[in-house]
């Protein structure tokens, strides 16, 4: 009995036999490998960590492009041609179910926005023209309107537009820095035709200070501009939009005086004086970017 006892005991505390090796054990023999991959790995993130660099460095110059003047990037400066920066223009908003000028359901192309909303704003570093003759909301008298042509034709002109459906009258006028004098008026009428009808804005008009004036021939070249109004912040043309448009100047000066030019747009219902006076000369580039800003906010 002891002795089958001590033979149990025996037999527990013997050590177990070792266990195979595993299929996977030549595996092993691949380890010294490892250092490779790792500086496979190590390659692979620095060429990630160079291609994040180069996409941000890449993406800041984009940037700079965008954001500089034609005038601060190498090759690509535009020389001053003179014209003004005016603020991006937006057209005023209509009233409910009103159409738009140029709708197909508005054939005398009638405006139904305020006045005074479309009356083009003035460019940057300009002052207001305190001459001009406006109440705080911009609207002119017929009398103060008729300030701008020469004493003896107010009259005629004054009975004209009480007889044409004259309904009121807007004006906004500026300085700039170089000591041109822009005022700007736009005379709603009663429909189209009453503006076929008004005598203010032709060759044979004679203004305050400006009693001959000329067809303006430079005019042709800016009919040939057409690009779009958005972005209008330093725009100069633009696609031409109301029926007639027509220029005038005062021959130049020989004596250094004031040099006049007139601007005259037909728009539905709408008829728009434009004047700018210079000492000197009035330069052709503000004079023709004015014209076309006002056309396109009447479109």
């Amino acid at each position: 009995m002891t002795e089958q006892n001590t033979a149990d005991t025996t037999a527990v505390a013997e050590p177990p036999a070792p266990a195979p090796a595993p299929a996977s054990a030549p595996a092993e023999a691949a380890a010294p490998t490892a250092p490779k991959d790792r500086r496979k790995l190590f390659a692979a993130l620095r060429w990630t960590a160079a291609v994040v660099v180069f996409a941000a460095v890449g993406t800041g110059v984009t940037y700079g492009i965008s954001r500089a003047e034609r005038t601060d990037l190498p090759g690509l400066s535009t020389k001053d041609d003179g014209r003004w920066v005016y603020p991006a223009l937006a057209k005023p908003a209509l009233p409910a179910g009103a159409p738009l000028p140029a709708g197909k359901d508005n054939k005398d192309d009638r405006h139904y926005a305020p006045l005074t909303g479309l009356l083009l704003p003035a460019p940057e570093g300009a002052e207001p023209d305190a001459g001009l003759k406006a109440d705080k909301d911009l609207l002119v008298s017929t009398d103060a309107f008729l300030e701008e042509y020469a004493p003896d034709s107010r009259a005629k002109l004054k009975e004209g537009l009480e007889y044409e459906g004259l309904r009121q009258i807007a004006g906004r006028g500026w300085t700039t820095p170089d000591g041109t004098r822009t005022r700007i008026y736009l005379l709603r009428f009663h429909s189209s035709g009453f503006v076929n009808a008004f005598r203010g804005c032709n060759i044979n008009t004679q203004l305050a200070g400006a009693p001959v004036l000329e067809m303006d021939l430079t005019w042709s070249k800016v009919r040939s501009t057409q690009p779009s109004m958005e972005g209008q912040a330093v725009g100069y043309a633009g696609t031409l939009t109301s029926s007639a448009i027509s220029l005038y100047q005062e021959p130049k000066s020989a004596g250094g005086g004031e040099q006049t030019k007139l601007g005259c747009l037909q728009a539905g219902d709408v008829q728009a004086v434009i004047l700018q006076t210079r000492k000197g000369e009035v330069a052709a580039v503000p004079f023709h970017q004015t014209v076309v800003l006002q056309d396109q906010l009447l479109g």
